[in-house]
């Protein structure tokens, strides 16, 4: 026989979607912090975009925030910007600094 009631898992589903979310979205924002750490200066400036420091307090403040902040508490929109500065160094930055360090391709 069914019962009426959905399994307790399932009441808490949208919290526990908050909480992967929050521990993904820190485990990018370290990645991309390390990244941007590992990198050498001189590569930033040959990839035309900005400093090695500035994009580590891009990635460290984004961090940061990921690591204070999250999705249902009242600080989610800088947890949502953190997300965004983290993902705009991803995206943008690590595929033109991997690009340049890895020298043309014929």
């Amino acid at each position: 026989m069914l019962s009426p009631f959905p399994p307790l898992d399932l009441i808490y589903l949208d919290q526990w979607i908050m909480i992967l979310a929050y521990y993904a979205g820190l485990v990018i924002g370290v990645f991309a912090f390390v990244h941007a750490l590992s990198q050498k200066a001189e590569a930033y400036t040959a990839a035309e975009r900005l400093t090695k420091p500035a994009w580590l307090g891009i990635t460290g403040g984004g961090t940061f925030a990921l690591l204070l902040f999250s999705l249902n508490s009242p600080g989610a929109m800088f947890w949502l910007a953190g997300l965004v500065a983290v993902l705009v160094y991803l995206v943008d930055v690590r595929p033109r600094l991997i690009e340049v360090q890895r020298g043309p391709r014929w």
